[in-house]
C-alpha cells in the first residue's frame, strides 16, 4: 500500500490493482479500455459469446430486448464513442446489426477483446473486504469457479430484467413483453392487437405490429411527449443541441410550442393531453407513431383496470376482445449476482449514485452506464470509466461527505423528472457531461468539446477498422 501526497488514503499501487467488469456491452468495453489505457490489469466477464450486449441481436429470448427492426433512438452524432467516431456510410439512426459491427470493432481497436471471458455467467458477487471482492461464476464449460479482484465495475446494463404491469385478472391470448418481442410475421395477421405503454419500445411495437395486424391498440395510462425523429431536416437530438445556450424554463416552453405546431392537439386524434413539459420524461422518439393514429391504424385506449380471458377492461369502463398483448412497460434495474438488500433500488424512484456511478459505503464499487439520458448512455458511460480509473490511480478524489453529495445530487436533478422508477437515473446529456467533464478536469484531463460541436464536424472513416 502506498500513499499519494495530499489524498489522506491510502490507495493500492497500479500492479497490485485487479479490476473485475461484469458485462461486455456497451459501457462495459468502454470500461475496459480506460482500464487498460491506464495500465492497469482487467477481467471482464460476459455470458454472451460475443460484445454488444443489448444490441446483439438474437431471435430468441434472452438478454437482447432489441427485434429485428431496431434502430436507435439517439443520432449517430451523439451515440458514438468521443474517440471512435462512427463510420460515414452509417445512417443518421443505425440499425442495431451496424451497432453491433461498431462495438466489435471498439472492442478489437483498443484491445479489450482480449480480457473478455466470454460465455461466463456471474452467479454471486461478495465484498470479503476493502479491495476484496469475490466473484462466484460459471465459465465457458459451465465449472464453477471463484477468484477476487481489487475493485469492481458494474456494467451489466438495466434493459434487460421485464417489468411487467399488475392489471387484475388473466388474460388467456398470447402475452408478451417487449423484452421478448422479436418482429411480426404472417401469425399476428389479421389479430387484434393491444400494446400496453407509450414509450420509445410501445411504439415501435405498435408501428410494426400496424403493418400486418388488424387495428391496433395502445393503452396509455398516462399521457407522453411524441418527438420526430427529426425536426426540420435535422435529427432531433441535433436540433435540441443548439437550443442549450437558453434556461431551462424557456427550453422546455419553447419545445413544447414546437411540438404542438407540428403535431397539433393530442386530443384531436385521441390521446391524452399532457400536463407536463417534454424534457420531464424520458423522450419518446418515433415519426411514424402519429401518422398511424391519424390514419386509423393506431387505436389510442385508456389505462387498463382488469383482465377477463380475451377481454381487456378499461379504465373508461369500456371493454374490449384482443387476441394479442404486448407490454412495453419497461424494466426493473437489476442485478442478480447481488444479494437485494445490497441495491434495493428495484422500484426506486432516485438512485443513491454520486454521478450515478459512486455509492456512498465502498470506494471500491462502480457502476458505469447505470443511467437513462436524454440522448445515448455509453459515450458518457465512457467519461464515467475514466473517472472511476483515475480515482484507482489516486489523481482523483471524491468528496469527503458522500451522503451530502449524493443528497445534493438528488434535490437538483438536470430538469424536474417525473419521480417514478422510470425516471430513477434519468439525467440530460449535456448536462451530465458537463459535470463529468468537471470531475475529469481536476485529474488533469481536458476532454474539450464533443465532437459533434467541433467545427468542420465529425470528421469519420469510411468503413470500421478490421
Amino acid at each position: 500500500m502506498a500513499n499519494r501526497p495530499g489524498m489522506g488514503q491510502d490507495i493500492l499501487m497500479p500492479q497490485a490493482t485487479h479490476i473485475a467488469i461484469i458485462g461486455a456491452g456497451p459501457s462495459g468495453i468502454a470500461a475496459a479500455k480506460n482500464c487498460i489505457q491506464a495500465g492497469l490489469r482487467v477481467t471482464v466477464f460476459e455470458k454472451n459469446t460475443v460484445v454488444g450486449g443489448n444490441w446483439v441481436f438474437n431471435a430468441s429470448t434472452g438478454h437482447s430486448s432489441v427485434y429485428k427492426n431496431t434502430h436507435i433512438i439517439s443520432s449517430k452524432d451523439w451515440s458514438e464513442y468521443e474517440d471512435f467516431p462512427m463510420p460515414q456510410s452509417y445512417p443518421a439512426y443505425p440499425h442495431h446489426s451496424q451497432l453491433a459491427a461498431y462495438f466489435a470493432a471498439y472492442a478489437r481497436y483498443f484491445k479489450v477483446q482480449e480480457q473478455v471471458r466470454f460465455s461466463h455467467t456471474v452467479k454471486s458477487v461478495r465484498k470479503i473486504a476493502e479491495n476484496d471482492w469475490q466473484i462466484d461464476f460459471l465459465d465457458a464449460q459451465q465449472q464453477s469457479c471463484t477468484e477476487h479482484f481489487t475493485h469492481l465495475m458494474v456494467a451489466n446494463g438495466h434493459h434487460w430484467h421485464p417489468r411487467w404491469p399488475e392489471i387484475s385478472g388473466e388474460f388467456t391470448g398470447q402475452y408478451l413483453h417487449s423484452h421478448d418481442f422479436k418482429g411480426v410475421n404472417d401469425d399476428w395477421r389479421g389479430k387484434k392487437v393491444l400494446v400496453i405503454g407509450a414509450g420509445n419500445s410501445a411504439c415501435d411495437v405498435a408501428v410494426e405490429a400496424a403493418r400486418v395486424a388488424a387495428p391496433v391498440c395502445m393503452s396509455m395510462r398516462s399521457p407522453q411527449w411524441f418527438i420526430p425523429k427529426f425536426i426540420f431536416g435535422k435529427p432531433s437530438d441535433v436540433y435540441a443541441t443548439g437550443t442549450m445556450h437558453l434556461p431551462v424554463w424557456l427550453r422546455q416552453r419553447a419545445f413544447k410550442m414546437l411540438l404542438q405546431s407540428l403535431q397539433g392537439k393530442y386530443a384531436d386524434i385521441g390521446l391524452p393531453e399532457h400536463h407536463l413539459y417534454p424534457l420531464q420524461q424520458h423522450p419518446t422518439l418515433n415519426s411514424d407513431l402519429i401518422d398511424y393514429v391519424r390514419h386509423g391504424k393506431v387505436l389510442p385506449r385508456p389505462g387498463i383496470s382488469g383482465f377477463d380471458g380475451h377481454t381487456v377492461h378499461f379504465t373508461d369502463a369500456s371493454k374490449e376482445a384482443f387476441d394479442i398483448i404486448v407490454a412495453c412497460t419497461g424494466f426493473q434495474i437489476s442485478f442478480p449476482f447481488f444479494e437485494d438488500s445490497f441495491v434495493p433500488w428495484k422500484e426506486a424512484d432516485r438512485i443513491p449514485l454520486l454521478l450515478r456511478m459512486l455509492p456512498a459505503d465502498h470506494r471500491d464499487l462502480y457502476f458505469i452506464g447505470l443511467f437513462q439520458p436524454l440522448g445515448c448512455i455509453w459515450p458518457l458511460a465512457d467519461m464515467q470509466a475514466r473517472l472511476a480509473v483515475k480515482e484507482i490511480l489516486g489523481q482523483w478524489q471524491r468528496p469527503a461527505d458522500m451522503q451530502a453529495a449524493i443528497q445534493h445530487e438528488i434535490d437538483h436533478p438536470h430538469y424536474d423528472f417525473e419521480r417514478a422508477p422510470r425516471h430513477s437515473t434519468e439525467v440530460d446529456y449535456h448536462r451530465f457531461r458537463a459535470e463529468l467533464k468537471r470531475e475529469l478536469s481536476k485529474a488533469g484531463v481536458d476532454i474539450g468539446k464533443a465532437p459533434a460541436l467541433r467545427r468542420g464536424g465529425v470528421r469519420r472513416p469510411q468503413a470500421l477498422p478490421i
